[in-house]
């Protein structure tokens, strides 16, 4: 009888000692963002994801070659995004994920102003090679004009070429970034451009496209994919995402979560 009891009280003791020692529960994440900490995993983590951006800087290499053995009355240049082809944000991304707290403009400027992100694999080389053949590298990003000298800054840090004010061109007015490749194309032949997301592209992608729509102007333009469009993969985020939630921005997790059990495809059972 006393065993027994002395097994009792020592497992109340352990109870209570784990009660009061265990590390307090972690922030419960939301199916998107235990979502985005996969992808962002797979971003920092995978040798896959490395090959596929290696790839992608390898055809793009590819087609400059190309591009440029041929005569053309106006200087060559390439446009490229920034964020997710250029610059890898992950490390932020990843911080908000797993505060399960959804993007913010203060806490994002506030990355953006430390110049810190690293670079995505295989892109510094390309643009550097682009440059060392005579081509003029312009980037057309949708960072807000205060985040200038820190995006510079960022760019510098990894010798870039054309890292100056007359070729960074941010967003002013739109989103939309028609308007600036138009810009370039007035003294340019622009023989590529790169980007993650589809309205890094081409103007059809504008103007809160449907699912539907979208895949439907990609299959369009299937045959510029790899010739005169590089894409780079980003899983994480991007207007797919607009288009997935139909542009709500106010949906709290639990409905986004809703949107993503209705929307994706099963079929073990």
């Amino acid at each position: 009888m006393k065993k027994n009891l002395s097994y009792l009280l020592a497992g109340i003791l352990l109870l209570a000692c784990y009660s009061s020692c265990a590390p307090p529960d972690q922030p419960e994440t939301s199916r998107v963002n235990d979502g985005k900490l996969w992808a962002l995993l797979y971003q920092q983590r995978a040798a896959e994801y490395k090959a596929l951006c290696f790839q992608a800087y390898n055809v793009a290499k590819m087609r400059l070659d190309m591009a440029i053995a041929k005569h053309s009355n106006k200087p060559y240049a390439v446009i490229t995004d920034i964020d997710e082809t250029l610059l890898d944000n992950s490390r932020y991304d990843a911080a908000s994920a797993v505060q399960n707290i959804d993007f913010d403009s203060k806490t994002w400027k506030l990355w953006t102003a430390k110049a810190k992100a690293d670079t995505v694999p295989g892109a510094p080389s390309f643009f550097k090679y682009a440059a060392s053949k005579g081509v003029t590298v312009f980037y057309i990003t949708n960072r807000d004009e205060d985040e200038r000298i820190g995006t510079l800054n960022n760019l510098k840090r990894y010798d870039l070429p054309f890292a100056d004010n007359e070729h960074l061109l941010l967003k002013q007015k739109t989103s939309s970034k028609e308007e600036r490749r138009q810009q370039v194309l007035k003294t340019h032949n622009v023989i590529l451009l790169c980007g993650d997301n589809l309205p890094d592209f081409d103007a059809l992608y504008d103007n809160h496209p449907t699912e539907a729509s979208r895949t439907e102007t990609t299959k369009k333009l299937a045959n510029e994919f790899g010739n005169r469009y590089i894409i780079i993969p980003n899983p994480s985020y991007g207007d797919f995402e607009g288009a997935l939630f139909k542009y709500k921005n106010k949906l709290s997790s639990g409905q986004k979560d809703s949107v993503i059990i209705d929307k994706i495809r099963t079929g073990w059972q």
